[in-house]
């Protein structure tokens, strides 16, 4: 598993850092922690039991600023694709 910050940054993660998900797909929404990445590419988390779970990229959610400032619940693949093209444009 990878926890370093800068593989966590090219998905634009933070360890530790608040993140959503359901159990099966469906149910309420379960708030837990980014933890790292495995090397199939999944999100590992913990819940807030504190067990790990490892989901794709397209099953849990991030809090992001939205078009208006306000912090809004986003796709954690959408993140990584729009913080992968931000960072072209750093120079």
């Amino acid at each position: 598993m990878h926890r370093s910050p800068a593989s966590l940054a090219r998905l634009g993660l933070r360890m530790g850092e608040p993140i959503r998900f359901r159990r099966h797909d469906k149910g309420r929404w379960i708030v837990g922690r980014v933890a790292g990445i495995e090397r199939d590419g999944s999100i590992t988390l913990r819940d807030p039991d504190g067990s790990a779970r490892s989901l794709r990229a397209e099953r849990v959610e991030i809090r992001r600023p939205g078009s208006r400032g306000r912090l809004r619940w986003c796709v954690v693949s959408d993140v990584a694709v729009t913080w992968e093209q931000l960072e072209m444009f750093a120079d």
